[in-house]
């Protein structure tokens, strides 16, 4: 069963629509390669699920340790490469709320190293993760 309906509007923009919750997403070219910039490109939706992804599993690994990552944040930076124009790296920069311990921290990053997106990404794509630690 399908679980997102994607259309194309016009004008390099299209309208994704999560079926079960019925939340939209609008995307749009991006300026350097002919669109408005008016949305999130798709490249720019999949650095972002690296990152939504990353930071969700780590909170799923921190629940049963306690640990509190309300008000983690990251910063993410798409760089794409020509020939085939494509993703070539994807850099993450975490900040987090509070200070943690050695144990914390590991359990943090391997949780973010191992989330779902993160080890279906192609491994020629780059994938930089900065916990600022």
């Amino acid at each position: 069963m399908a679980t997102i309906e994607t259309t194309y509007l016009s004008d390099l923009r299209t309208e994704a629509t999560h079926l079960q919750s019925g939340t939209k997403i609008i995307t749009d070219a991006p300026t350097d390669n002919q669109g408005k910039g008016e949305a999130f490109s798709p490249t720019d939706l999949l650095a972002e699920s690296l990152a939504g992804c990353a930071l969700t599993t780590m909170a799923i690994a921190a629940r049963p340790h306690h640990i509190n990552m309300d008000g983690a944040t990251c910063e993410v930076t798409k760089v794409m490469a020509p020939n085939p124009r494509r993703v070539a790296e994807v850099v993450l920069n975490f900040k987090f709320p509070k200070e943690y311990t050695a144990d914390e921290k590991k359990i943090l990053e391997n949780a973010a190293w191992g989330c779902p997106v993160a080890v279906s990404l192609h491994p020629d794509l780059k994938k930089t993760m900065d916990f600022g630690w």
